[in-house]
């Protein structure tokens, strides 16, 4: 099981959305794909689920030693409870096969501070070492025991310790952002921020207490697989293909800038890029977003009402538009088919040797 970390600590950059849309692709391929939601909004389980009117959570584990969230999947680590970690109960997608769901959960977030102590004393208290490495366990199990083929990672919009611990235990990762001032900025950010996390993954790796753990931190070093923008407006000129409208494009231009300059640079120096000739043979070079994702409108309230992503919208059986809107529209998923899927076929090639 490849797995890839959808990482960005700016807000607004359809995370989530990515994930949901990039999963199901994936899926329509032939691939068993797990997306997880360890984002403590759960907003990619509220993704999944629609529009649920439920009273009750549907993900709630009744038996703890049958979980069916993230949550309580780490429990017997965190909790020091007296039963292993098992793997998580899985949800299939009821429009896709081969897709699945590790449901999210609030309570996830009251792990962050006992998962940041962890990560600065577990090479001196033998009490703390279990945890480290709990969550990319429990993921590998669920994944394991499903025969998943990739595990996709939604992340909160923070520079915290279960975002660096899920970062540090992923195979590869993939950063979405947004043609904006503060996109550019959260790009610096990361450039300073991880290598520092780089860092500390090895020294985890290599501890001996967190080795011999119930729960080992594995020794992995996450792979930049590329990046995405989403949310602009397009425009067509002429017979050319629609391209960014002026205002966004100065700000495709800032984000290119600041990637190679500061991003990609930082990257190397820490040992996250792959070989230059496999972005290559991918059709995937780092100068390039791996996807480029116009506003959605209206079809992403669909999409989510539906709980499918754009692509996959039939106009007419799923909505009541109809002619200049439809047409319009019709265009927009087209558009959104046709990025995925490339998008999907770079990442299939990128991670091929891993």
């Amino acid at each position: 099981m490849k797995q890839i970390a959808i990482f960005n600590h700016k807000g607004g950059v359809a995370k989530t959305t990515m994930t949901f849309h990039l999963g199901w692709m994936l899926a329509t391929m032939g691939k068993r794909v797990m997306v997880v939601d360890c984002d403590p909004q759960c907003n990619l389980t509220g993704v999944y689920l629609g529009d649920v009117d439920a009273e009750d959570y549907p993900f709630e584990s009744e038996n703890p030693q049958k979980p069916k969230n993230i949550r309580d999947a780490v429990r017997p680590a965190f909790e020091s409870r007296p039963y292993i970690i098992e793997p998580t109960e899985l949800f299939p997608s009821a429009e896709q096969d081969g897709l699945y769901l590790l449901p999210g959960h609030v309570g996830l977030s009251e792990y962050e501070s006992q998962l940041a102590v962890s990560h600065e004393l577990s090479n001196t208290l033998s009490a703390l070492q279990n945890i480290p490495g709990a969550l990319h366990h429990a993921i590998r199990l669920a994944g394991t025991a499903n025969n998943i083929d990739y595990a996709l990672i939604d992340m909160s919009p923070s520079l915290g310790a279960i975002n660096q611990n899920l970062f540090m235990t992923s195979d590869a990762f993939i950063i979405p952002m947004a043609p904006d001032l503060f996109s550019s900025m959260a790009l610096r950010s990361l450039a300073r921020t991880l290598p520092k996390w780089a860092e500390w993954g090895k020294k985890a790796a290599s501890n001996s207490l967190l080795k011999s753990a119930d729960y080992p931190f594995p020794n992995a070093q996450p792979k930049y697989l590329g990046s995405t923008v989403q949310n602009f407006r397009k425009r067509a000129r002429g017979d050319e293909e629609a391209k960014p409208t002026q205002a966004f494009q100065k700000w495709f231009d800032r984000l290119a800038e600041t990637r190679e300059t500061d991003l990609l640079q930082s990257l190397k120096d820490a040992d996250m890029l792959l070989p230059e000739s496999v972005y290559l043979d991918a059709t995937a070079p780092t100068d390039k977003f791996l996807m480029e994702i116009g506003s959605l409108d209206g079809l992403i309230a669909t999409a989510q009402d539906l709980s499918k992503p754009v692509f996959a919208i039939d106009l007419e059986s799923d909505t009541n538009f109809r002619g200049t809107v439809a047409g319009t529209y019709r265009g927009k998923i087209a558009d959104v088919d046709y990025q995925f899927r490339q998008g999907a076929e770079k990442i299939v090639a990128l991670t091929d040797g891993f």
